[in-house]
């Protein structure tokens, strides 16, 4: 039924302006198109679509992940350049802000509402 069909990842925020700010200059995705509710950025060969909500913030789990393989390394390193703080998390280890689970490697961040950001080399 809908195997064949594309989805989108979808984020609520609050305050469009700082989203926009966030998204676009320090994640680096390109705004698709957008108005004072919606926004529609690319990201790779899916989109992320970023709205004007009341309840942001408030999913405790991963909201978006990005699987960026060889270059998770240089990606947090840009990030952190930019302000962005990892989360860490209690039981598990880190080395420059990146865990490691065998060759498994993940970072976790926030967006300006709390919204939980992800990537691993995948």
């Amino acid at each position: 039924m809908l195997k064949h069909q594309d989805s989108a990842a979808i984020v609520a925020v609050t305050d469009m302006a700082r989203a926009k700010d966030f998204y676009a200059n320090t994640l680096g995705l390109d705004l698709v198109e957008g108005n004072d509710n919606v926004m529609q950025f690319q990201t790779g060969a899916t989109t992320l679509v970023v709205y004007k909500s009341d309840f942001a913030g408030t999913n405790m789990a991963n909201a978006v992940v990005w699987g960026v393989g060889d270059e998770i390394e240089t990606i947090v390193a840009d990030l952190r350049a930019k302000g962005v703080r990892f989360e860490h998390y209690p039981g598990m280890d880190y080395k420059d802000g990146i865990h490691s689970g065998g060759d498994f490697k993940m970072v976790w961040f926030k967006d300006p509402d709390g919204n939980i950001l992800h990537l691993n080399n995948m």
